[in-house]
């Protein structure tokens, strides 16, 4: 039976610790992250929405690093929004920039009341290289 391994980025211990989860679970090859906000050192949202989604890619990358992988490794991927119709625009923005093009990974965006403070977060599931 595959065991499964916690995945902390080192400067993010601390909210991993206070909220009780991991960064990220690797089981086998597949790497499963948490959902990503864009907190900023201290926990709290950027409170720029572009900003905030920004962070939010940049904190996972920094998981997807830490695992061995990058989002050339992503296979899917989920964000949700607080506000879908005004965010999508900017949201696709920064993705098209930190993604590039071809082939993407599968996506799913869901709309969402509540956030706890954040209007954005991102989870991916990601296949671990070998040499990894």
């Amino acid at each position: 039976m595959t065991q499964r391994e916690a995945i902390v980025p080192e400067s993010r211990h601390a909210l991993y610790e206070k909220h009780r989860y991991s960064a990220a679970i690797r089981s086998g090859d597949l790497l499963f992250v948490s959902g990503q906000v864009g907190s900023r050192a201290d926990g709290s949202p950027e409170p720029v929405f572009e900003a905030q989604v920004r962070l939010a890619f940049k904190n996972l990358l920094t998981v997807l690093e830490t695992a061995g992988c990058t989002l050339h490794d992503v296979v899917d991927v989920t964000t949700f929004h607080t506000d879908p119709a005004t965010q999508f625009d900017s949201i696709m923005a920064v993705r098209d920039e930190v993604i590039g093009g071809p082939p993407y990974p599968n996506w799913t965006a869901v709309g969402v009341t509540w956030l706890a403070g954040f209007d954005f977060e991102i989870k991916v599931v990601a296949r671990i290289p070998e040499a990894a």
